[in-house]
């Protein structure tokens, strides 16, 4: 009961900064599109579509070695009933085999992106605008890679309040400097907008560097002490470069052929769209609408979920490493249901607000149409997430890269043929199939592991799809005269409302036994 509290507590806490998080980037990007321009914001989505592949490569999974060999550790040492001392030694080792980790590849990454800069601006992003943002993001990497290694060590622990304070000052620097630098350029000048937003995350960045260091120097779990032998039970404390790279160097090559071929992906769209008949300047503004605007906006939501498959894989490690197969069969259907339950009712809002949240937050008719689409995608888009979390805490690691690869390199294929053809509709297509293709893979091998698959999943999309429906004919019927925003929060509202009384009662009947526990999930 006290582990499940943890891990709730730490839950909803991810949840509210994620929230607010998420809440003031939505604002933000609505704030920098008025400022810069669809354009301004297409060059900088280009931009950073070179810089992803320079972050996968710069962190190389150390997020999942420190989060599982922490959460390792704490299940073994816990069970053997380590003393204080030993305890600290082995999360000394931890920390130094993943920052060694990450110092090696995140310096490599920082070097390579920074000496290649002016010759990717000119062949793959052909905008030599882009070379001075891509070397500014070159220094990031480092900092990015050791902060992501600090904060895998934080969630191993639980220890997720540190992450948020980080999270949010990071957050408040980056609005900080960015702002500023735009707040000195003139209209009009594209490639300085670039350069000020790219500055402002650079300059994030090494402050989270900063509190992270912080934090590990003043944590009550600092270095000290020695192995020991605790009665039977012999645990091994140290851990090496070895061991971190045993656990990421698998998700880390599928991450590498994923990003590279998802860069190849987004370098092609503007590409594919100039084919289709448009400027490039026009090109340029509506893959930044729809990469740029649509996408953050139909995410935003993922903000409380996604704090809940940020806590999965230490949690999944640690009964994977226990060997409480039921333990993962209920921690399987409880994902199926509460993903399906709070995913529908994002969809629902999305499919029925699409128009006026596009105009409201953005004044974009575009991205209203954009909001619609990839809306009807979203419960598809937040499962596939949450499952990828199970797979890789009980070590599945290997195939969800091959999973990940395949999605990739269709998704290549396909733009390369679809967007020439189809326009902006041949991406939209594209990333329709391939997200199904990628969940319907996921979903399979979690079934075969846990024995709940696709008809699991389904099972518990069921009352929530109903619901939704009623609510969007009573959407239809009685809010359409209302202010947007009124119509949005009521809608919400009753969704809360039927799905509360919904889990209440299928509760009642599994107390009283009209229902077994394993079909109520």
């Amino acid at each position: 009961m006290k582990r499940r509290s943890m891990f709730l507590g730490n839950a909803v806490l991810m949840s509210v900064v994620s929230i607010v998080i998420r809440g003031i980037a939505v604002s933000f990007n609505a704030y920098i599109h008025r400022k810069t321009g669809a354009e301004a914001m297409g060059l900088f989505t280009l931009v950073m579509s070179v810089y992803g592949f320079a972050v996968t490569v710069a962190l190389s999974c150390v997020n999942l070695a420190a989060v599982r060999l922490t959460s390792e550790r704490c299940a073994a040492l816990e069970d053997c009933g380590a003393d204080r001392a030993s305890w600290r030694f082995a999360m000394r080792k931890v920390v130094g085999a993943s920052c060694r980790y990450s110092l090696i590849f995140g310096g490599a990454a920082g070097v390579l992106l920074f000496l290649t800069a002016e010759p990717a601006a000119r062949f793959l992003l052909k905008d030599l605008r882009t070379v001075r943002s891509l070397r500014v993001l070159a220094v990031s990497l480092p900092a990015i890679s050791l902060s992501s290694a600090l904060s895998g060590y934080f969630t191993g622990l639980r220890k997720v309040s540190k992450n948020a304070v980080i999270t949010v000052s990071e957050q408040f620097m980056k609005i900080l400097v960015t702002s500023t630098a735009l707040a000195m350029i003139l209209p009009g000048n594209v490639e300085s907008a670039c350069l000020a937003v790219v500055g402002g995350s650079a300059i994030a960045e090494a402050w989270s560097l900063v509190m992270n260091v912080i934090f590990w120097l003043t944590d009550s779990r600092s270095p000290a002490g020695n192995g020991k032998r605790f009665g039977k039970c012999s645990v091994r404390l140290s851990a090496g470069l070895r061991d971190a790279a045993g656990i990421a160097l698998p998700s880390a090559v599928g991450a590498y052929a994923r990003q590279g071929l998802t860069t190849l992906e987004h370098l092609a769209i503007p590409a594919g769209l100039k084919k289709s008949g448009l400027t490039p300047e026009k090109a340029l503004a509506v893959y930044g609408t729809l990469q740029g605007i649509a996408f953050p906006l139909v995410m935003f939501p993922y903000a409380v979920i996604g704090s809940f498959t940020a806590l999965l894989i230490p949690e999944t490690a640690e009964k994977k490493e226990r060997g409480d197969h039921a333990a993962l069969v209920r921690l399987t259907r409880q994902v199926y249901r509460y993903s399906a339950l709070f995913s529908i009712g994002a969809c629902g809002i999305f499919v029925n607000f699409a128009e006026e949240l596009g105009t409201m937050v953005y004044g974009s008719a575009d991205a209203a149409r954009y909001t619609f689409l990839l809306g009807l995608l979203v419960p598809f888009m937040y499962l596939d997430t949450a499952v990828d979390a199970l797979l890789k805490g009980m070590g599945e690691q290997v195939y969800t890269m091959k999973v990940n690869i395949a999605d990739a390199a269709s998704g290549l294929v396909l733009v390369c043929l679809l967007t020439p053809k189809l326009g902006i509709c041949g991406y939209l297509l594209t990333i329709w199939i391939c997200e199904l293709g990628n969940l319907r893979a996921s979903i399979g091998r979690l079934g075969k592991l846990t024995g709940e698959g696709i008809r699991s999943a389904v099972r518990f999309c069921l009352v929530p799809g109903m619901i939704c429906g009623i609510l969007t004919a009573v959407r239809q019927i009685f809010l359409r005269c209302m202010p947007p925003f009124c119509a949005v929060l009521i809608f919400a509202a009753l969704y809360i409302l039927c799905v509360y009384i919904f889990c209440t009662a299928e509760n009642g009947k599994e107390k009283t036994g009209e229902i077994s526990p394993v079909t109520a999930g």
